[in-house]
């Protein structure tokens, strides 16, 4: 990767507005969910049960509101040393019919586009906003590209790829193949989200084995979000090794009006096993939990409601809010009882819209690591 990390100039942002329109629908989260992700989609396809169809799936649903390509991984260079990374492409539709004939411009599909990159005492973070059909962002399923300007996930196909993604004082060039097969999450990748039957389509790549370097600013780190007015600084290079996982989801109205927000956890143990959980929070009735126990040659089992129990055991001040970053997570079906804690509390990515997102450790019944976002906390 160039170690001239400049983002890309200010024209290249012409659709923010539109972007954050719908994404970020304006108003109290609490009377439409989370982000707007739980506002009436009225004229977009609906989700329904049924197989994935790969390689079609890893692509684009254009009928559908709201999409995304979702990685994060948990990295270590040759000291040992502990740094995560998140890149993510949301593709939202700004009305119904998907596509337009005239293409281009007229094309109802906005792009957007998180990256972040986290060690102990600091976070970074960027951001990218892109019109689809005009060449500026957009998705092909095979051979696999999800891109967003010069920001990248593509190789032959989703189980081979390279992942690149560049801030104002951050980097990353990671190579990442799948060790195992794609997970379909809830009941064979039909997720439900509430009790009144919101849902997605989900599925999972959590086996990717990763190689590639960082790009950071060379001498003393700072704690913050990379995101200031500071001037340029030297940049180093860091290889580093270790594990990927890949949320792939899709859906029109995936919560209810009522839910403010969640907490989602996916998490490597080191005996191979992987877990998967999330507690939708909800300000009108109880708050909705579900899970996924994978085994280490990929088979999922589901679990939802008292089957887990996702605890908040101690919260830090982050960009002036208390959030929680340690937890306790059970789930006695599989011997599953741990502490779960931020590898760096201030992981608070301060774009767009805001929320927490970082890398975090397992410890306890089942030793590992993994990634936690939490949305809402406002």
């Amino acid at each position: 990767m160039n170690a001239d990390l400049a983002p890309p100039s200010a024209s290249r942002r012409l659709c923010a507005l539109c972007a954050v329109s719908l994404l970020l629908a304006a108003g109290p989260a609490g009377a439409q969910g989370f982000a707007g992700l739980g506002q009436a989609a009225e004229g977009f396809e609906p989700v329904r049960p049924g197989p994935f169809a790969f390689p079609r799936d890893h692509g684009a649903h254009p009928g559908f509101r709201i999409e995304w390509w979702y990685v994060t991984a948990n990295l270590k260079d040759a000291e040992g040393t502990d740094y995560g990374i998140q890149w993510t492409l949301f593709r939202s539709a700004l009305s119904p019919g998907g596509t337009h004939p005239d293409g281009g411009w007229a094309t109802p599909q906005a792009y957007l586009g998180h990256a972040a990159l986290t060690t102990r005492e600091a976070h970074y973070t960027a951001e990218r906003l892109a019109r689809g059909g005009i060449g500026q962002a957009g998705v092909t399923a095979m051979p696999f590209e999800a891109h967003i300007d010069d920001w990248r996930l593509a190789g032959p196909s989703l189980r081979d790829v390279t992942l690149t993604a560049r801030g104002e004082r951050f980097g990353y060039e990671l190579e990442m193949t799948a060790g195992g097969p794609f997970v379909a999450q809830g009941d064979e990748g039909y997720s439900v989200k509430a009790a009144d039957g919101m849902a997605s389509r989900y599925y999972s790549q959590p086996f990717y084995e990763v190689h590639g370097t960082l790009m950071l600013p060379a001498g003393t780190q700072t704690r913050g979000n990379g995101n200031g007015n500071a001037p340029p600084a030297a940049i180093r290079e860091v290889a580093v090794t270790g594990q990927a996982w890949l949320d792939r989801e899709w859906s029109s109205q995936p919560l209810s009006p009522g839910q403010s927000g969640w907490d989602w956890f996916s998490l490597h143990f080191d005996d191979g096993t992987r877990l998967m959980t999330f507690r939708l929070r909800d300000e009108t009735q109880d708050d909705f939990a579900s899970a996924t126990w994978i085994a280490a040659d990929g088979t999922p089992t589901p679990y939802r409601g008292d089957a887990i129990s996702l605890t908040p055991l101690a919260a830090s001040t982050v960009a002036g809010r208390e959030v929680p970053t340690q937890w306790r997570l059970t789930l006695p079906e599989r011997g599953v009882d741990i502490e779960v804690a931020a590898l760096n509390p201030q992981s608070w990515m301060d774009l767009g819209f805001s929320y927490w997102e970082g890398p975090v450790t397992a410890t306890g019944s089942h030793a590992g690591m993994g990634y936690l976002e939490m949305t809402g906390y406002e």
